[in-house]
C-alpha cells in the first residue's frame, strides 16, 4: 500500500479532531434529547420497578423525559442485544438484573458480548434465599438438610437458569452435599404457593419482591440467606455462614448499562445522578422495604462488581455443567 500523500494525511488529521470534537461537544450538552430506558422483562418485575423508579428520578435531575420500554425474552438477552447495537451517546440505555452476567457464561450463543455494553450503576442488590412453609419443623438449614436425610430434595425457583435456580442448586451439590432436584416455575407466585402447598420441599427465592414480605409476616419460613450479614427486612433468618457454610454469598441485583464506548463524561453524568436518586430518603425506604440494599458506587466501581459478578456467576454455571443453547 502507498503512502499516504500529505494532504491525505492532513485530512485525515482533520477528519479524526473533528469526531473527537463533535464528541466532546456531544458529552458537554448531554443530555439534548428524550433517553429511552430499555428493560429486558415484562412489566411489574422487580427490574421494571426500579427502572420506572430511576427513570422518573433521572426525568427530573436531567430535565429530559425518560421513557421506559419494556422488551422482555431470552432471560434478559433481546434487550441487551438492543442496547448493545445502539449508538453509544447515551440516549439508549439497558435496565436489567443479575441475568447479564449469568447469560454471559450460560448462553452459548449470545448476540453479543460482555465487551458491547459499559456499567452505569448497579444501586439496589438483594441475596437469594432458601424458605420452606411454615408447617415444616425446621427453623434453619442444618435442621432441614438432617431432616430430610436419605431423600432427594425438591426445591423450586422461577425459571432455569436463573440466579435463584444456580445459587440453590450450587448450594445443595457443592456445601450441603445433598441430592437435590430442580422444579421451575413460570414465575415467583406459583412457586410460592407451591412451597406453602407442600407440593415442594424448598423455595429458592431473592428476597426483594414478594418473598421478602412473606417471610417478614412468617407466612413463609425462611432457613437461610445467602449473604454477609441478616437483613433488617427478615432479621431471623440466619445467613449461610452462621449455619456452617462460610464464604459463599450470591445476590440478584438490578442495574443500568449503556453501549460500550459511551463517552465517559456521559456515563459519569447518568451515575451521579442514579447515586442522587438512590440516596434520597424515600428511595432508600423503598428500596429496603422491598427487601433490597441500597447501593452508591462511582461508574468504575459498578463496572468492577458487574465483572465480578460474570466470574462469580460463571463459575457456578460451569461447575453444574448449564448451558443454553
Amino acid at each position: 500500500m502507498p503512502p499516504l500523500r500529505t494532504g491525505t494525511r492532513l485530512f485525515a488529521a482533520a477528519a479524526t479532531a473533528l469526531v473527537c470534537f463533535a464528541a466532546q461537544a456531544q458529552a458537554q450538552t448531554y443530555p439534548a434529547n428524550k433517553i429511552t430506558l430499555i428493560v429486558g422483562f415484562a412489566p411489574g418485575g422487580l427490574a421494571d420497578t426500579l427502572a420506572r423508579l430511576i427513570g422518573q428520578g433521572l426525568t427530573e435531575r436531567l430535565h429530559q423525559t425518560v421513557v421506559v420500554e419494556n422488551r422482555g425474552g431470552a432471560g434478559g438477552n433481546i434487550a441487551a442485544g438492543l442496547v448493545a447495537r445502539a449508538a453509544p451517546d447515551g440516549y439508549t440505555l439497558l435496565a436489567t438484573t443479575t441475568a447479564l452476567a449469568i447469560n454471559e457464561t450460560l448462553h452459548e450463543n449470545n448476540p453479543f458480548s460482555r465487551t458491547d455494553l459499559a456499567a452505569i450503576a448497579i444501586p439496589a442488590s438483594s441475596p437469594e434465599a432458601l424458605a420452606t412453609s411454615p408447617s415444616n419443623p425446621a427453623n434453619n438449614l442444618v435442621d432441614f438438610i438432617k431432616a430430610m436425610h436419605g431423600r432427594t430434595i425438591n426445591f423450586g425457583s422461577a425459571g432455569v437458569g436463573t440466579g435463584s435456580h444456580i445459587e440453590a442448586a450450587y448450594f445443595f451439590k457443592f456445601l450441603a452435599k445433598v441430592p437435590a432436584q430442580h422444579i421451575p416455575f413460570q414465575g415467583g407466585a406459583p412457586a410460592i404457593s407451591a412451597v406453602l402447598g407442600n407440593q415442594i420441599d424448598l423455595l429458592a427465592a431473592t428476597v426483594g419482591g414478594p418473598a421478602a414480605a412473606q417471610m417478614a409476616s412468617g407466612k413463609l419460613k425462611g432457613l437461610g440467606l445467602a449473604a454477609d450479614k441478616r437483613m433488617s427486612a427478615i432479621p431471623n433468618v440466619p445467613t449461610y455462614a452462621e449455619q456452617g457454610f462460610p464464604q459463599f454469598t450470591a445476590a440478584s441485583w438490578s442495574g443500568f448499562f449503556a453501549p460500550a464506548k459511551t463517552d465517559p463524561k456521559i456515563l459519569a453524568t447518568l451515575n451521579s445522578a442514579i447515586n442522587d436518586i438512590i440516596k434520597t430518603p424515600a428511595v432508600q425506604k423503598k428500596l429496603v422495604d422491598f427487601g433490597f440494599d441500597p447501593i452508591v458506587a462511582s461508574q468504575p466501581d459498578a463496572e468492577a462488581l458487574f465483572n465480578s459478578e460474570i466470574d462469580k456467576w460463571g463459575k457456578m454455571v460451569k461447575a453444574l455443567g448449564l448451558s443454553v443453547k
